[in-house]
């Protein structure tokens, strides 16, 4: 792992927030797939289920139609970058592993299913545990916190521990604070000043800021005229720890951040 990593999103959703319905045709996926790893992803990770707030449930047939063939088609271009599946059902992230995903990314942090554990751990993948109050259709009714920071901390900490304890290996694992997820504006601002207290933990941070309503409240602007926001979220984050990049803007924001580590020390700190 480089100064960075970048994961760029790949939905094949008809309703995620962002890009709902652009790439839910396979074919165009995978070709988009291609392009976020031209742009500098190092890491495509394909979603079948809006984790949008007030998202519904999919199927487990739905959601295997949509994820699969993509994670198939991704594969077989032997592009050199990982593929994640971002899943929190044990059925499609087995069957995407079988597909030749490498890489789970569960919003629940193996809360939903336990068993998505023991599948990482069987099959040596990499994995990333994300905080989440609640579930997507209700995390943004009234999120609450005692300190946001330290709560998020405390939860990211317990799930590491769970994922050891389930065989995993500690190097496998990364963490994401779950920007937007059950939080408000000031909860995510909150997170983003204190970002070096969840880098602490010692596990490689996932920053998921890109295109999110927190930038749309601060900016004005629409989610399609986000990019100049995340850019600065994701540098200001890798500058307090964060190393993971979760963007849809991925040369926009590899552009920020070669920028910003060439000023860093070479340890990063």
């Amino acid at each position: 792992m480089g100064p960075f990593e970048i994961m760029g999103v790949l939905n094949v959703t008809p309703d995620s927030f962002s890009d709902g319905g652009t790439f839910d045709d396979a074919a165009a996926a995978v070709r988009h797939g291609r392009r976020l790893v031209e742009e500098g992803a190092a890491i495509v990770d394909v979603g079948g289920e809006s984790t949008r707030p007030g998202a519904a449930p999919v199927p487990v047939q739905e959601e295997l139609r949509r994820v699969v063939p993509v994670v198939e088609g991704l594969t077989a271009l032997g592009l050199p970058a990982r593929v994640s599946v971002d899943t929190m059902k044990l059925e499609v992230a087995a069957a995407a592993v079988e597909a030749g995903a490498t890489y789970v990314n569960d919003v629940t942090a193996f809360r939903h299913d336990p068993r998505l554990a023991a599948l990482v751990a069987e099959r040596g993948l990499d994995c990333c545990l994300m905080h989440m109050l609640g579930e997507p259709r209700t995390m943004q009714a009234d999120p609450r916190y005692d300190d946001v920071v330290s709560d998020v901390k405390a939860f990211l900490e317990e799930r590491l521990a769970a994922a050891v304890a389930a065989g995993i290996a500690e190097q496998r694992v990364q963490l994401d604070p779950g920007i937007g997820f059950g939080k408000t504006l000031e909860h995510n601002l909150e997170l983003l000043r204190r970002l070096g207290e969840i880098a602490a933990i010692g596990r490689p941070v996932v920053l998921g800021t890109s295109r999110k309503s927190f930038i749309g409240r601060l900016t004005g602007r629409d989610v399609a005229g986000r990019v100049h926001g995340t850019v600065a979220t994701c540098v200001l984050g890798y500058e307090r720890g964060a190393r993971v990049f979760r963007v849809h803007d991925v040369a926009a924001v590899h552009d920020g951040l070669s920028v910003a580590a060439a000023t860093l020390p070479p340890d990063g700190s």
